[in-house]
């Protein structure tokens, strides 16, 4: 059956594995049964969490697994326990950029009043669900951080007969933020995540002396998973340091394996002359001795940025499509995008390609939006012999790197062209190629202002006028769109090239590791970024360095190619983990 949709959605949800309780004889439904005490239908067998079913619900979050287990607790140690009535469910979005929220029951109608909020300017919204006097959802799009404020209110039933209904959704002032945490039990739950309580994150401010968000979370765990806590654990530093806590300072840590800051870090490996990973986490006394997929491969990415001729590449720290110099599709083969210089070809390269496509049965050749040629399907043990056959160096289409220049063709050909973009285009891909960068970065030249190759919204963007060049940064096409911002005007394509290799450099120093330079631009300012490139000595300090970074540039496929050795550990000892 087909139907036409403009939208689709998949909710998943949980499905328990209920099959060993059915056979025991347990009653199940679409979880194992449970009653108020999580006592299933033998009564001397308990079910907790995502396999028990409660009134019809199955819960696929944390929080009621630790209310669930109170209940269970209590009941099996025979303390007086109050009967578990199901959970008030909060979720917020894991998506980085997106804020949304939402708690409780906050669908509206019947009996249920709901109160909306709207603002079309900062992309805000806002409702809460009322049931008589007291709050029973709210849904929060865009600022979330009262989230945690009416999500308790949501639990606690508080009766809001004596509150003007809409200054609920308004921001809440510090007094009020104070008292909210004032009047928090020590056993209420602070990150349901987590299952860290109020008493949990004082114990660790005031005994083991942390005094920011991410050493909470090192400390606890507080905030580590969503982070919808983060803005309660900063008003419980607040409330338990007093005029001690500056909200200003929170510095964030790469991640919850150390309390160190991206920035920290970086100093570490330069004053300490580090050079390895294994080698930081020990000097800098990780918690997490292994480090965690969050930190090894931004710590990989640092060590390459301070010491890019001393630094010992891990594998291991990096990502797999970084590993084996290839995307991994969903099937499990790889692509593989050759290198074409400014999005330019000629039948030699093109007679390859076909030959390699015959030769290897690759099963899907496609045009990339940068100009170049995928080919998709490729076995994992066959990409040597791909990149062997090709003869063409590596289009970098998998890594954190400069990408690909997308060029129109510029002055040559078209009749609106006011420059050569097709030249700048490529020596600006020669110079730049295999240069690692804090996230992927995709260039393009246009010739005109009519801007052919979408100059505008690319990471770094030139663009043809009359007599010289405009120079755009910090745009993207992707999840989050944003048009480049104008860094300057300059008049040769060798001025281009200097002004682009400056501010790649300053990126790859500033930014945080997976950092997008869309991000990056509105952090940290363009007046800033223009006035540390209009410097010329700091410009010229910045070219130097980047050129330490290029000079041991070697193409990875000719690389892993002329090494035995390499491989035959990534492509021929084939190991399913």
């Amino acid at each position: 059956t087909e139907i036409e949709a403009d939208l689709i959605v998949m909710a998943v949800g949980i499905s328990p594995n209920v099959k060993l309780a059915k056979e025991c004889g347990l009653a199940v439904n679409r979880g194992i049964i449970v009653n108020d005490y999580l006592q299933t239908s033998i009564s001397h067998i308990y079910a907790v969490g995502e396999c028990a079913e409660h009134e019809g619900i199955v819960y696929g979050l944390v929080s009621p697994l630790f209310e669930q287990a109170k209940v269970l607790a209590e009941h099996i140690c025979g303390v007086e326990a109050k009967p578990y009535k199901g959970s008030v469910l909060s979720t917020q979005l894991k998506v980085s950029g997106v804020e949304v929220f939402s708690a409780g029951d906050f669908k509206e109608g019947g009996d249920k009043k709901a109160i909306k909020i709207f603002d079309e300017q900062d992309r805000i919204y806002k409702k809460i669900v009322l049931r008589g006097n007291q709050i029973v959802g709210a849904v929060l799009l865009g600022d979330t951080k009262d989230g945690n404020r009416l999500f308790s209110m949501i639990k606690k039933g508080t009766d809001i007969s004596l509150t003007t209904k809409v200054s609920i959704l308004q921001p809440i002032g510090e007094e009020l933020s104070d008292s909210l945490v004032e009047s928090m039990g020590a056993e209420e739950i602070i990150c349901g995540c987590n299952g860290v309580t109020k008493g949990a994150i004082i114990r660790a401010i005031q005994e083991q002396g942390c005094s920011s968000v991410d050493e909470v979370k090192a400390c606890t765990g507080a905030s580590r998973s969503c982070g919808g806590c983060k803005p309660l654990v900063a008003d419980l530093l607040k409330y338990t340091l007093g005029s001690e806590f500056d909200a200003n300072i929170q510095k964030e840590a790469i991640c919850g394996c150390t309390t160190l800051s991206r920035d920290e870090v970086v100093e570490e490996i330069r004053s300490k002359g580090l050079t390895h990973v294994k080698e930081v986490m020990n000097v800098l006394k990780w918690r997490n001795e292994e480090g965690c997929s969050k930190c090894r491969p931004a710590l990989n990415y640092y060590l390459g940025m301070v010491k890019p001729t001393k630094y010992e590449d891990e594998k291991e720290s990096r990502f797999v499509n970084e590993r084996m110099h290839a995307n991994i599709q969903k099937d499990g083969t790889y692509s593989v995008v050759p290198r074409m210089y400014g999005g330019v070809t000629n039948s030699k390269d093109l007679r390859r390609i076909a030959d390699v496509v015959d030769k290897f049965k690759i099963p899907l050749v496609k045009i990339t939006g940068g100009q170049r040629i995928d080919l998709l399907g490729v076995k994992k043990e066959d990409l040597p012999k791909v990149w062997e056959e090709l003869g063409m160096p590596s289009g970098y289409a998998y890594g954190k790197s400069v990408r690909t220049v997308k060029t129109c063709v510029g002055e040559q050909f078209c009749r609106f062209g006011t420059q050569d973009s097709i030249s700048l285009g490529i020596a600006l891909e020669k110079k730049f190629e295999g240069l690692y960068t804090p996230h992927k970065v995709k260039m393009a030249v246009s010739a005109c202002p009519r801007n052919c190759a979408e100059s505008g919204i690319k990471d770094l963007g030139v663009v043809g006028i009359d007599g010289g060049w405009e120079i755009y940064v910090g745009g993207n096409g992707g999840t989050h769109l944003r048009a480049a911002d104008l860094l300057t005007k300059v008049k040769t394509a060798e001025e281009v090239i200097e002004i682009t290799g400056a501010y790649l450099q300053y990126y790859r120093e500033t930014a945080n590791y997976l950092e997008r330079t869309s991000a990056w631009v509105e952090r940290v300012g363009l007046s800033h970024i223009q006035s540390i490139l209009g410097d010329r000595k700091k410009r010229e300090e910045l070219n130097t360095r980047l050129d330490e970074a290029l000079s041991g540039y070697k193409d990875p496929w000719k690389k892993i190619i002329e090494n035995k050795k390499i491989k035959k550990e990534l492509f021929e000892n084939i190991v399913m983990s």
